[in-house]
């Protein structure tokens, strides 16, 4: 007999990391769409209401205004020009745009109304406000 020839019963020096790559590989991917899956956007303390619900279509266009009153469209910053801009091109491909907008509830009442004005000038009539479901009083 040779001497790399080994016998039937004798222990493995090495061990096969095969399928523990191959789990490892399935999971880094997982964790790769799950966090990408995730809903665009910018985080805002949206105000509270009985009747919260925001179902959005799947080309819906978000329309975030943080706190210090800074304008989002799709998680990208925008003037109140550019958004009236990037809002005009939208609804020239998508006469039915859907469009939610989403701000904090210290927003000042100002942006949300300079926003408002723009969609009534490009008449987008889907128009969605989001907000946070107050939790029922016992």
């Amino acid at each position: 007999m040779a001497a790399d020839v080994r016998a039937d019963n004798a222990p493995y020096d090495d061990i096969n990391i095969t399928p523990m790559l191959d789990l490892a590989y399935v999971l880094l991917v997982t964790f790769i769409i799950l966090t990408t899956a995730s809903v665009q956007g910018v985080k805002v303390n949206a105000p509270r209401t009985q009747a919260a619900s925001s179902l959005a279509k799947p080309q819906t266009r978000a329309i975030t205004i943080t706190q210090d009153g800074a304008l989002f469209l799709d998680a990208y910053p925008v003037s109140l020009d550019e958004l009236s801009q990037r809002l005009a091109a939208l609804k020239s491909g998508n006469p039915a745009l859907p469009v939610v907008l989403k701000a904090d509830a210290r927003t000042q009442y100002r942006k949300v109304t300079e926003v408002l004005e723009v969609a009534k000038k490009l008449d987008i009539t889907e128009l969605g406000l989001v907000t946070q479901r107050q939790p029922a009083e016992p």
